[in-house]
């Protein structure tokens, strides 16, 4: 459920012949969606992302939903851990995968040569919108799921993949952590922040 979401949320919109299909979005490369993916299953990483963009933009919307993240212990009751491995936080996505395929929900398409794969397309299916948008509808997690992979990709906005993983290295806490261990969180740190940015109007 979490990886349709990041899928919905992060798609670029498709037509032509990707329309007549009925696949409805585009998702371009696993490290895109690994790091939306780390986003949702992280919300005090989320949240200082949030952070950041209310920083540079003052749009108070960004520091309300960072205080909401918070507020609501996101960062302990919501967190799925992940482990970093050569290229950052990393998860093997073929199982959550094949269980889309199955339900047509989710296609993969494979770009590159034989031998030499360049990288993964994930194309939402016009089935798999609806079925996010319908159990978005039945079950509090399931919505919860949806808004924050909405709030991921907004603030993912159209950078690829590495390049968001680099501003995920940016965290000390996720730079240091040993390949192999399990990312921390830095909730504590951006408690503090989000403080700081409230009593001040500024980092």
């Amino acid at each position: 459920m979490r990886i349709l979401a990041c899928v919905d949320a992060g798609a670029d919109p498709t037509d032509g012949a990707d329309a007549n299909a009925g696949i409805v979005g585009v998702l371009r490369a696993q490290s895109r969606l690994q790091a939306l993916d780390f986003w949702v299953r992280y919300p005090d990483y989320l949240a200082n992302e949030l952070l950041n963009e209310y920083v540079r933009d003052g749009a108070p919307a960004d520091l309300d939903a960072a205080a909401q993240i918070l507020d609501d212990r996101e960062p302990d009751l919501r967190r799925v851990p992940m482990v970093r491995y050569l290229f950052g936080a990393f998860e093997p996505l073929d199982n959550p995968l094949s269980l889309l395929r199955s339900r047509d929900l989710v296609r993969q398409r494979r770009m590159g040569q034989p031998g030499q794969l360049r990288e993964t397309w994930y194309l939402l299916t016009r089935t798999g919108r609806e079925a996010m948008d319908r159990l978005a509808g039945e079950a509090e997690e399931f919505t919860w799921y949806r808004d924050r992979a909405i709030v991921a990709a907004r603030v993912a906005g159209g950078v690829g993949g590495r390049a968001l993983k680099g501003r995920q290295y940016l965290q000390d806490e996720y730079a240091a952590t040993p390949v192999g261990g399990v990312i921390p969180s830095i909730s504590g740190k951006v408690r503090e922040r989000l403080e700081a940015i409230r009593g001040t109007g500024k980092e």
